[in-house]
């Protein structure tokens, strides 16, 4: 299949400094229990040299690039380093920040991801430990809702209560204006339920990443249909996943071009408003 005559937005990839990025790729293959589980995920290490070159063999175009901060004082510096990485290769990489609701000054902190030029806010509610609709977690989305600023947010698992669909209904529901971008098709593990209670709300949307190696391409089209392929974005969660194998995945899916064009990059384009 030549990807190359699409344009494609990879729009969920994790980078780290090369100093970290192997411990840390180990890590979350552990948190998720894809080493006991005896699954294969990446062979590579989630660093930028690395990801760029998955970018050129895939044909990818740009890619959404975050990171989480584990604790308060950490988001700063990551979204500093993250923004960096954008000041280097501005032709393909757009930049998430990250925020901790556990910090004594979030307003502080957004504007500093703000100023930093940084697109958007990536939650990962398991990893830093809180739960989505917590009153603490109110205020970061209050901040982004005010600022513009879409979320992208670690929604599932069925191992933790912290970011299932109930919780994202709720917080949906306090803010209609925000646009939330789930990843894992809205619930990881939970896909079923979340479709059911999510697809709904227009504000929204989900992505595509640490999916498809499970679903049947049955349900991943079902998933796809019932969200509306004006609402699903592509990603791989790199360095989980290889682009080229969730891209052979997506176009094995029998979808038509207008729907691969808006999963691929038109969806998450125009929340960024990416292209004039």
């Amino acid at each position: 299949m030549n990807y190359k005559n699409y344009r494609i937005i990879d729009s969920h990839c994790h980078i780290f400094p090369d100093k970290i990025a192997e411990k840390a790729t180990k890590s979350t293959d552990i948190f998720y229990g894809m080493t006991d589980a005896g699954i294969k995920t990446s062979d590579f290490i989630g660093n930028v040299d690395t990801l760029l070159s998955q970018c050129e063999s895939s044909g990818v175009e740009k890619c959404l690039v975050t990171s989480v901060a584990t604790t308060p004082h950490h988001a700063q510096s990551i979204n500093s380093f993250i923004a960096n990485e954008v000041r280097l290769h501005p032709d393909r990489f757009i930049g998430f920040g990250s925020l901790h609701p556990d910090s004594e000054n979030l307003t502080e902190d957004i504007e500093h991801l703000i100023d930093a030029g940084l697109k958007g806010v990536k939650l990962h509610p398991d990893i830093q430990k809180f739960k989505v609709d917590d009153p603490k977690v109110l205020k970061i989305f209050e901040l982004c809702e005010k600022n513009n600023l879409p979320v992208l947010i670690h929604t599932g698992d069925y191992r933790f209560d912290n970011s299932n669909p109930d919780r994202v209904v709720s917080v949906l529901e306090k803010f209609p204006d925000l646009t939330i971008i789930g990843a894992h098709f809205g619930g990881w593990s939970v896909w079923d339920e979340a479709v059911e209670k999510l697809a709904k709300y227009e504000n929204f949307y989900v992505d595509t990443c640490s999916s498809f190696y499970t679903l049947e391409k049955e349900t991943a089209k079902r998933l796809i249909e019932a969200y509306g392929t004006h609402r699903v974005i592509f990603g791989t969660d790199f360095p989980m996943w290889r682009q080229e194998n969730e891209l052979e995945y997506l176009f094995s899916l029998g979808l038509s071009e207008d729907e691969l064009e808006n999963i691929l990059s038109n969806n998450i384009a125009r929340i960024l408003r990416l292209y004039k």
